[in-house]
């Protein structure tokens, strides 16, 4: 399949050649582990030092020290929510940390839409994603905690994060044309105490044998975001604004966004429609779009952030996400529009 043809960007991203070609040699001949201190291993702390400096810059950390090293944001959120008492979290979040709060909860934000209202008395911790995952739209936390704790997956490399109020943030490399299995928690205040042991890896805060072309990729994915994101982002506005201009003319649509929205991102309902049988026939037709998050697309549970926007259940069944990328175009974005509106079409018919 075409890279032009992808539409699930929001589940993952390809992996941009330049960062591939920069990992290569850390399988190779630069195979040292980093905390050894013969020449071997310091080539490879080097590197290791430089992708922290990279991923510190494109989110606007005050050291490098702040960032360390993870599997991705599923790590990172369940250390920060297992290491932390005294937290709240909104109807939102991504499943790593829903299901997290489920069972360690469960503790969750009032909403009414998109707008969540916190507790009446001070707590420690609100955790706040920042862009949904689902939906593109951009959430604003409420007052009255001491910390904020916000996942920035969908927001890193793709928007401006650096200004961003937050005290910790996690993130992955795969969203922003980076490897997958590797991500990083940002602290820009104190990291909550280790979840893994077994080492002093990662200033003693993270157990385990780095994992170098992974970060090293995650570096350089970071470098090249920096420098393209301005472009990136008006791409994705014109392809946005193309495919709504079409969808939005079909019957019986719905647009699950907020007052503020990523443009990568389009949540859209069809009604009288499973929103899978609509996936598939763009399958068919040669286009990646999916139905709902990639950690539950595959789950028959409604989606928890429609049914928190109190979505009704005829809705939620017709729901589809498009999520662009740097490699969509304009023609493919035009092309994938003509065969939703066939599928819609068709499908409705055959009711």
């Amino acid at each position: 399949m075409s890279l032009d043809r992808y539409f699930d960007n929001a589940a993952t991203t390809p992996v941009d050649p330049r960062v591939l070609e920069e990992m290569l040699p850390y399988f190779g001949e630069a195979f040292g582990n980093a905390n050894s201190i013969h020449g071997f291993g310091r080539r490879v702390e080097a590197a290791v030092q430089l992708a922290r400096e990279r991923v510190a810059r494109l989110v606007g950390a005050g050291d490098p020290s702040e960032i360390v090293f993870t599997s991705g944001a599923t790590e990172a959120n369940n250390w920060v929510l297992h290491q932390t008492d005294g937290w709240v979290c909104s109807p939102f979040e991504h499943s790593s940390i829903y299901e997290a709060n489920a069972v360690l909860g469960p503790r969750t934000f009032a909403n009414e839409g998109y707008r969540i209202s916190g507790p009446s008395t001070p707590y420690e911790m609100a955790v706040v994603m920042l862009v949904n995952n689902e939906t593109g739209a951009i959430l604003e936390p409420p007052a009255g905690a001491n910390r904020l704790f916000r996942d920035i997956t969908q927001a890193v490399g793709k928007i401006r994060v650096d200004e961003v109020a937050y005290d910790l943030a996690s993130f992955s490399a795969h969203k922003f044309y980076g490897p997958k299995g590797i991500g990083a928690l940002h602290s820009r205040d104190l990291f909550p105490s280790p979840y893994l042991f077994g080492g002093e890896q990662e200033m003693g805060l993270r157990a385990g044998t780095l994992n170098v072309p992974a970060i090293v990729g995650m570096g350089m994915a970071a470098a090249i975001a920096l420098d393209e994101m301005e472009a990136d982002y008006e791409m994705a506005k014109d392809l946005r604004a193309l495919a709504l201009e079409e969808l939005l003319k079909i019957s019986d649509v719905k647009l699950n966004q907020g007052d503020q929205t990523s443009p990568y991102i389009v949540s859209l309902s069809f009604l009288g429609v499973e929103g899978e049988t609509l996936v598939v026939e763009a399958d068919r037709a040669g286009y990646a779009i999916s139905s709902g998050a990639a950690c539950s697309s595959r789950s028959t549970e409604p989606s928890h952030v429609l049914t928190a926007l109190g979505l009704e259940p005829e809705w939620l069944r017709g729901t589809v996400r498009i999520s662009f990328g740097k490699y969509n175009s304009k023609v493919s974005t035009a092309n994938l529009v003509k065969e939703l509106r066939t599928a819609v079409e068709k499908l409705r018919t055959m009711q």
